[in-house]
């Protein structure tokens, strides 16, 4: 009987596919290109980290709305999918709940990222998002002052407070005919050292 049972068990370990009933929704997945940002350190008014994705603006200075952030979008597909464009959004947001400590906190592993994700994941494409731009050409860099990206957002720098903050948003269009406007937060969470960036922006502080 023992030998029985084994040589069945046996018979389904070699034939998996004659003894599976299911088909699970992951199995069907595809490829996906992914945007990427590299943020100007340099020119963030406080010290900030590139694995943070965010620059800031500082309340304090007297000259706050000549100060500027700056980045570069592009992307990857690690061989397996291109793109055609990607769509750039942008939006103003008042101060969360809950906001990140600074100055940054930086964790494990290998001391390197934040503790915590510099602005709310996953990136999805929302109501107070508005389409800036569609980029076909890479890497494009962008440069902003404060008083540009208040005048973008229709937004007095005098009405702005500690932690609010400006974002962009993208969305990517495939070569394949896909639009992926809506991501996995475990894609974009630049604390734990994720591959993509769906989004990134500027942080007022007032240090």
């Amino acid at each position: 009987m023992k030998n029985f049972i084994l040589s069945i068990s046996c018979i389904c370990l070699l034939g998996l596919g004659s003894c599976k009933k299911t088909h699970y929704e992951w199995e069907g997945y595809t490829y996906t290109a992914i945007p990427t940002v590299k943020i100007d350190t340099a020119i963030s008014a406080l010290p900030t980290r590139q694995n943070a994705k965010v620059s800031f603006f500082n309340l304090k200075d007297a000259n706050l709305a000549d100060e500027r952030m700056s980045f570069t979008l592009n992307w990857e597909g690690s061989g397996y999918a291109s793109i055609t464009s990607i769509e750039v959004y942008r939006s103003f947001n008042k101060a969360e709940a809950s906001v990140p400590a600074y100055p940054i906190v930086i964790s494990s592993p290998g001391n390197q990222y934040p503790n915590i994700a510099q602005f709310p994941i996953p990136g999805n494409i929302g109501t107070a998002d508005v389409l800036y731009e569609t980029v076909t050409t890479f890497p494009k860099t962008y440069t902003f002052t404060a008083a540009e990206l208040a005048a973008l957002n229709k937004v007095s720098l005098s009405s702005v407070a500690v932690n609010d903050y400006f974002l962009f948003k993208f969305v990517v269009n495939l070569s394949d005919g896909r639009r992926v406007a809506a991501w996995f937060a475990n894609l974009a969470d630049e604390s734990r050292g994720e591959p993509g960036e769906t989004r990134t922006g500027v942080r007022f502080k007032s240090q």
